[in-house]
This record gives C-alpha cells, sequence and structure tokens, in this order.
C-alpha cells in the first residue's frame, strides 16, 4: 500500500473494492492507515453477495419474492428510491425473519455506495454494484495454486501470479463510461450517479 503512495498516487482512491479477505489482514488493514478518505466495498457490500447471503436466512417458500425485492434495491434510479424499497423489505420481513433483515440492514450504507458513483451506463452502475469480476480474477489464480500444490519460492509465486492476471487481462473489457473516471479524481460530487458541482 505504501509502494502506491511512494510510487507517485497523490490522491487517495475512492473506493477500493476486493474479495471477502478477513478483515484484521493485508489490504484491508493497510487502506485506512495510508488512504483514510477511501471508502471500501467488499462481499458485505456486493449486491450478489448481499443478496445470496439475505436469501440463506429465508425459507426456500420465499425466497423468489424477496429476491425481487432485494432487486428493487439494487436497480432503484436514486438512492431516495432504494432507501424506500430498503425500507420496504425490513418491513415486510423483519417481525418473522429478524436474520434475514439484519444480514441486510447491518450493511446498508456500504451496499448503496454505488450511488454516489458515476452511473456509467442506463442500467447504471454495472461495474460497482458487485465484486465479483475481481473475485473471477482472484479464482483463477487460487486454482492455479491449488493445482501446483506449493509454488517454490516466493518469487515463482509472485511470476506465477503475475503471469496469471497478465494472461486473464487479455479477456477485460473496458469499464464503461471510463472517461467519467477523471471527474471522480476531480472531485465532482454525484448524486444518484449524475454530477453535482466541482469540488
Amino acid at each position: 500500500m505504501v509502494a502506491y503512495e511512494h510510487a507517485g498516487l497523490a490522491v487517495d482512491p475512492q473506493l477500493a473494492t476486493g474479495d471477502g479477505a478477513r478483515p484484521g489482514l493485508g489490504f484491508w488493514k493497510a487502506l485506512p492507515q495510508v488512504f483514510p478518505k477511501t471508502r471500501t466495498q467488499r462481499p458485505r457490500g456486493c449486491c450478489v453477495h448481499k443478496t445470496a447471503n439475505v436469501l440463506n436466512k429465508l425459507p426456500k417458500r420465499l425466497q423468489p419474492g424477496a429476491k425481487d425485492k432485494l432487486h428493487q434495491i439494487w436497480m432503484a434510479p436514486t438512492k431516495k428510491q432504494a432507501n424506500e424499497a430498503f425500507d420496504h423489505f425490513i418491513e415486510t420481513y423483519e417481525a418473522k425473519y429478524p436474520k434475514a433483515t439484519n444480514c441486510l440492514a447491518k450493511h446498508r450504507d456500504v451496499l448503496l455506495t454505488f450511488y454516489d458513483f458515476p452511473a456509467e451506463h442506463p442500467r447504471g452502475w454495472v461495474h460497482l454494484r458487485t465484486t465479483n469480476p475481481i473475485e473471477s480474477l482472484f479464482a483463477t489464480v487460487r486454482l492455479r495454486t491449488c493445482k501446483t500444490k506449493g509454488c517454490g519460492s516466493r518469487i515463482a509465486t509472485l511470476t506465477m501470479v503475475y503471469k496469471l492476471a497478465e494472461s486473464a487481462s487479455r479477456r477485460w473489457r473496458r469499464l464503461n463510461r471510463h472517461e467519467l473516471i477523471q471527474d471522480v479524481i476531480a472531485g465532482i460530487t454525484f448524486t444518484d450517479g449524475v454530477k453535482s458541482h466541482a469540488a
């Protein structure tokens, strides 16, 4: 993390997205120390993971309806409408299924973070709602490291991970509306995915 700072990263990243590594370890532990203003989104803030976790706490017969209600939160065009859908979900299930509603409610702010960033597509925030693209890369690396049953030295392991990531990157596509990243870096505020004002 400090290496990024020394390499010239002069502005705190606006959002850090990653997999579900335990919070006390590595990247997630160093992030607030080096970049205290950076907001985070891990699987607890990933709509796909949160949907699965909440549905697991509900009876199977209720899961299709609950899934639709959860999607109304993630797919709402504005944060206000997302909060209304969020409240509706809590009111609907809280009395009988408090574990499901607590699972959802405890990360409310993190789950709705994406509304403060550009909506790059008419469907909105495709790249920010989920951490699955990052986890897909990690799965590729994990699969190979399991198959090799020990990679030898630290240098050999780092080289293998680098080459796997480089190979996987050939199939990546550019983020939708990637040019909006400059606005985020410049401190322009976004409300419901639309530019509000300059910093």
